[in-house]
């Protein structure tokens, strides 16, 4: 492409961009939508608030946020469900968070995938 028919064509996309933004100042909604922002500014100003206070004011997540982001921060991934299993026969207990538990592999080689399943007690966060 020539610098040429570059110029010409950035001329062009200018000229339509112009065209654009020309209607959309002529736009009723822009027109309210501007004179909102503008009297939410000065109403922050006045209360001395910037955007990240009135954010938090009307966000409806609860205020323990650090809580909630941590998991996803940290590994990428939330954190697994701790699953209790209890041995009828012996009443040995285990607790993992992992099928690659090394109790829990040796009484599922023993006894079977699903009769382990059933001995599960209980599942917490």
């Amino acid at each position: 492409m020539s610098l040429l028919s570059a110029y010409m064509q950035k001329e062009q996309l200018l000229k339509q961009l112009t065209e654009e933004l020309h209607n959309m100042e002529s736009d009723q909604r822009l027109k309210a939508e501007l004179e909102f922002k503008e009297k939410l500014e000065a109403l922050m100003k006045e209360f001395d608030k910037s955007a990240a206070d009135v954010i938090d004011l009307l966000d409806p997540k609860p205020a323990n946020k650090s809580a909630a982001k941590a998991p996803t921060a940290a590994g990428g991934r939330r954190k697994r469900k701790l699953k209790i299993y209890k041995n009828p026969n012996t009443g040995e207990v285990v607790e993992t968070r992992g099928g690659n538990q090394k109790t829990l592999k040796a009484w599922k080689d023993e006894f079977g995938g699903d009769t382990v399943e059933s001995w599960l007690v209980r599942i917490e966060e």
